[in-house]
């Protein structure tokens, strides 16, 4: 193996810097959603939450298959409501919950 190689980023291994960002968008866009739809809350701006919406890229594949299938599925750039259907809804609720009281989102 060539030095070059060595060091070129690995993009079908599911441990690079495109799969982290992808999975840090997906988490902040289902904190948003879950804030506004559930808790009445809004964490970041409509504009903030559209274009972070818009930029999620359902083709790349994240640590969790389950949460890419469900994310292909049900997952709306022009809604939030596809939140409840999440399948760790509760998990979600208790962690948007405790981002919200603990003032950690604002």
């Amino acid at each position: 193996m060539s030095l070059d190689l060595f060091f070129e980023e690995d993009t079908t291994s599911l441990y690079n810097e495109k799969v982290d960002a992808e999975t840090r968008k997906r988490i902040r866009v289902s904190i948003a959603a879950c804030a506004y739809e559930v808790f009445d809350t809004s964490i970041i701006s409509d504009s903030e939450f559209d274009e972070l919406a818009k930029s999620i890229d359902l083709s790349i594949n994240t640590r969790r298959p389950d949460l890419d299938q469900w994310f292909r599925k049900n997952f709306d750039p022009s809604t939030g409501m596809w939140i409840r259907s999440h399948p760790e809804f509760k998990r979600l609720q208790q962690l948007t919950l405790y981002l919200i009281r603990k003032d950690i989102l604002k």
